[in-house]
């Protein structure tokens, strides 16, 4: 007996219903946890937060220092992700529209470098902040994050530039663009599908990236959102209902980005497509 396409639909709606509540069950609870006090969770894990406890936000925010967390994490990924797309963009646009001598080798010896787990690194980058006087520093966060991710970036822009087509350039070159003018007027527009899709997802992995955080930040001014969370675990970790309201504040701009931004993605992702088609 074959299955009807309302059949297959309700079914495909029905995993994906109930793959939603699975995933976004334990969000929404720490969503109500952090409107409830301890002692309340201790009464009633599960329990709706009656009343709102509204107030915990301002306290966490002020009294708890995640005031501090969250700017050092807007400044460092902001910053990063700036630098990393305006390096990334350069290089992916010069391997994909110029040859010249060892290109191939050089490219690959720079994406050769997502192969290695980050922390094989770790050692040398200590060693290196220190040297540099860059060790507990937000600029030496963000010279990490940046460079961390640029292989990664620069592999999915170059496909992006190389798809472009040469009519373009052919064009732009007819009327007199210079180099820096064909990259900055003329293939970067066309690129921006491709540069806001990295863009979201670069923020988002330097937003909650914890490993080069704790290994290269230990003064409590310069912690970002993660390191915030983890060292208020260690010092008040029996106070569960003060915990949530932070992780709250925590995922709180993902949850916003997401939100505003998911269609976003999915078009810039289907852009790219319908270019290399």
């Amino acid at each position: 007996m074959l299955v009807g396409p309302r059949a297959t639909r309700a079914a495909i709606a029905g995993g994906l219903f109930l793959y939603t509540m699975v995933w976004s069950s334990p969000v929404v609870w720490m969503a109500m946890l952090s409107l409830r006090t301890t002692d309340e969770f201790y009464r009633a894990p599960y329990a709706l937060p009656l009343p709102a406890h509204w107030d915990k936000f301002p306290t966490a925010w002020f009294d708890f220092g995640y005031q501090t967390y969250f700017l050092n994490s807007v400044i460092v990924s902001v910053a990063a992700v700036v630098l990393l797309i305006a390096i990334g963009s350069m290089a992916a646009f010069f391997f994909a529209r110029y040859r010249f001598p060892l290109k191939e080798p050089l490219y690959l010896l720079i994406f050769a470098a997502i192969m290695f787990p980050p922390q094989v690194t770790l050692l040398a980058l200590f060693q290196i902040m220190v040297t540099y006087n860059l060790y507990n520093t937000l600029l030496g966060l963000i010279l990490v994050y940046a460079a961390s991710h640029l292989p990664l970036t620069l592999y999915l822009l170059r496909v992006f530039f190389a798809q472009i087509p040469r009519e373009i350039e052919e064009a732009a070159r007819i009327d007199g663009a210079s180099d820096w003018g064909m990259y900055w007027r003329v293939m970067f527009p066309i690129a921006r599908p491709a540069i806001v899709t990295v863009t979201i997802i670069n923020f988002l992995e330097f937003w909650n990236e914890f490993l080069y955080a704790v290994v290269l930040v230990n003064q409590q001014s310069q912690r970002t959102l993660p390191l915030g969370v983890m060292f208020f675990m260690g010092e008040q970790y029996s106070n569960v209902g003060m915990l949530a309201t932070g992780l709250m504040i925590a995922a709180l701009p993902v949850i916003i980005l997401y939100a505003f931004f998911s269609e976003r993605i999915t078009e810039s992702l289907t852009a790219g497509a319908v270019t290399g088609t």
